[in-house]
């Protein structure tokens, strides 16, 4: 789950991470105030999407006038916004970060990351920040300085100092970089952060170091034990992400033609797999978990018909925790709710599957049964080419 801006820079803050000063704008005039407020002569501000490279895609600008400031926020506020790493996709402009502008020394990328290949976080340099990290780390990947961080010992000190030799950084800000390093290690082990990027991490004229930019992903799955941070968490956009989360199921919209309804996130990925192999693109992720009930999967398959890019529906369920006939009950009761309008491929195998069967037989249902992956794989293909 991934932060604005304004919200990663609030949590380092209070871990003593240095950033600029700044406040959140949600109309022109309030970025004319706060611009005002400041009274710092120039100020930056700056478009709230979770996106990078807002920079390059106009998302960033630099006044010294209150009203030219205003001007260029009333102009934005409102549209929509993407950048190269969005694939097409864009947010709308709700809020704009008014801070003040930092001359710049030096700019440097810090993050802390979770390696899950190793089980470990990694803390992560280069000594060149800013819109061109990407580049910088894949033209010279020598230039990136790594250390895993033990999950017993947490950061140790001499591998503090030895990301600041082999980041070519003075004796003068050693004590600066030891703290800011320490704040950044805690801010994630505490929050249970999965991610958090400085990027740039500027040395000022001063020789301070200053967080210009903050990138936050958090784990959701955390959040019961973090509610100081739930108010961070804006609901879901997509009206069908929102109606899942109400009840418990794990979903997410993706931008196929087959709705897929299946329980345990490895066979669900799976199910996405054998989609794409039948030549088809899945429209989403739904997995309604091994303890669903009757009305979970109700609840599911209304989902799946409201989406308008769902042309055909697979559900694909081995019977363990969530028995067969638990299914198709909860199927049974959808079909009283909602008109099966599209084709359902149904595979299921494991606890009370012949009870299963049997509630689906003389439910009057529709249905086009598979037993076997494979089978479920042809069938949806051959539905997908008839149209």
């Amino acid at each position: 789950m991934r932060l604005y801006e304004y919200q990663a820079k609030e949590i380092l803050r209070g871990y003593g991470i240095p950033v600029p000063k700044g406040e959140v704008a949600t109309t022109a005039e309030e970025v004319r105030r706060a611009a005002e407020r400041l009274s710092v002569g120039r100020v930056v501000l700056k478009v709230q999407v979770k996106a990078g490279g807002r920079g390059k895609g106009g998302g960033v600008a630099f006044f010294e006038d209150p009203d030219e400031a205003s001007r260029w926020a009333e102009g934005i506020l409102g549209t929509e916004f993407g950048t190269y790493q969005t694939a097409g996709q864009r947010e709308q402009v709700k809020a704009i970060l008014v801070e003040e502008a930092v001359q710049i020394e030096r700019e440097y990328y810090l993050g802390i990351t979770l390696d899950r290949s190793r089980g470990r976080f990694t803390v992560l340099g280069i000594p060149q920040g800013g819109v061109e990290v990407e580049e910088v780390a894949e033209r010279s990947p020598e230039l990136i300085v790594r250390e895993e961080i033990d999950p017993l010992l947490g950061l140790q000190p001499f591998q503090v100092r030895r990301m600041a030799f082999r980041m070519g950084l003075s004796t003068e800000v050693l004590s600066q970089w030891r703290d800011l390093l320490f704040g950044l290690w805690r801010a994630v082990s505490e929050k249970e952060m999965l991610l958090c990027e400085i990027n740039p991490l500027a040395l000022s004229q001063r020789w301070t170091f200053v967080a210009l930019d903050a990138k936050v992903e958090l784990d959701e799955n955390a959040l019961g034990r973090h509610p100081e941070l739930r108010d961070m968490v804006p609901p879901p956009e997509d009206p069908l992400e929102e109606w899942a989360k109400r009840y418990g199921l794990n979903y997410v919209k993706l931008r196929g033609n087959v709705g897929c309804l299946v329980n345990g996130a490895g066979l669900a990925m799976a199910t996405m797999d054998l989609i794409k192999l039948a030549g088809g693109e899945p429209a989403n992720f739904l997995d309604v978990g091994g303890g669903a009930t009757v009305e979970m999967v109700k609840e599911g398959l209304k989902i799946l018909h409201h989406d308008p890019d769902v042309k055909v529906i697979f559900v694909n369920i081995f019977g363990g925790i969530l028995r067969c006939d638990t299914l198709a009950q909860g199927m049974i009761e959808a079909s009283r709710e909602i008109s099966f309008d599209r084709p359902i491929v149904i595979r299921m195998e494991g606890t009370n599957v012949e009870e299963g069967r049997r509630l689906l037989a003389s439910s009057g249902l529709s249905l086009i049964p598979a037993t076997e992956m494979d089978e479920a794989a042809a069938k949806i293909s051959e539905i997908l080419k008839e149209g």
